[in-house]
């Protein structure tokens, strides 16, 4: 078992509330497609959304303002083309209303961010609009326990092995901590790395997945982050040897 010498975080639902935020957004742009007249139910609303969103990845990338492009053009679609300026302002609106949402930290997240911080090199690796991640990492008050911090626009095993190559870091003494199965977990086990699975309530449908059977044992799921030190501390027992503090910068 390892020793770890670099512990990397996800940010938007491993530490911080974020799903929430978007699953209001698509609740006021069903309520405006209403407005307009748009006989559609709930699901279709959210299927044809969800086809955007997805198809506008390659373009946009993910964030606040690829989500908000998408329902535009959504609504184009589904109204035919109809909908009244006023309401593409209110989608607008609501974009800087979802980008300036108070960041409220998941219970459990700075102790568990202190209490490694004390022992290992940590690096937030999270992805979304470069100013917006930025921002919410200044607000939620943890930056402070982070040596590096990655803002990036996907999750591939590329991403993560350019990150690992940076900081000459080997893969198979890297640990990764998220809720996406498809992001946090799946890439880092495919290159070598370890992960910790810990699952939020409200996740993107896109993000899940199964959990990988190559790998298994480098993969973990916890329920709670405030686990995860405990977890670590275990495998570096186990590993024979005391987890090393972080070396000053």
């Amino acid at each position: 078992m390892p020793v770890f010498d670099l512990i990397g975080f996800d940010g938007d639902d491993t530490l911080w509330h974020n799903e929430r935020v978007y699953r209001m957004g698509r609740e006021r742009f069903r309520d405006i497609l209403a407005r307009s007249g748009v006989q559609a139910s709930e699901e279709a609303v959210d299927e044809r959304v969800n086809q955007t969103e997805l198809a506008n990845l390659r373009y946009y990338g993910y964030g606040v303002s690829s989500f908000v492009l998408s329902l535009i053009e959504s609504a184009i679609e589904l109204t035919g083309g109809r909908i009244p300026a006023d309401d593409v302002r209110e989608l607008l609106h609501l974009s800087k209303q979802m980008l300036t949402t108070e960041v409220e930290l998941f219970d459990g997240a700075e102790e568990a961010l202190a209490r490694l911080a004390a022992t290992h090199p940590l690096v937030l690796i999270t992805k979304g609009d470069l100013l917006h991640q930025r921002a919410k990492i200044d607000q939620s008050g943890l930056g402070r326990y982070f040596r590096h911090v990655e803002v990036v626009s996907t999750k591939t095993e590329e991403t993560y092995a350019t990150i690992l190559s940076r900081y000459a870091i080997e893969a198979s003494r890297f640990l990764m901590v998220g809720n996406s199965v498809r992001s946090d977990v799946l890439p880092v086990i495919k290159v070598g790395g370890w992960a910790v699975h810990i699952p939020a309530a409200l996740d993107w449908a896109h993000e899940n997945g199964d959990l990988p059977a190559a790998g298994r044992d480098r993969c973990f799921a916890l329920e709670h982050l405030d686990q995860l030190p405990a977890l670590v501390a275990d495998l570096g027992r186990v590993a024979g040897a005391p987890t090393r503090p972080p070396a000053e910068p």
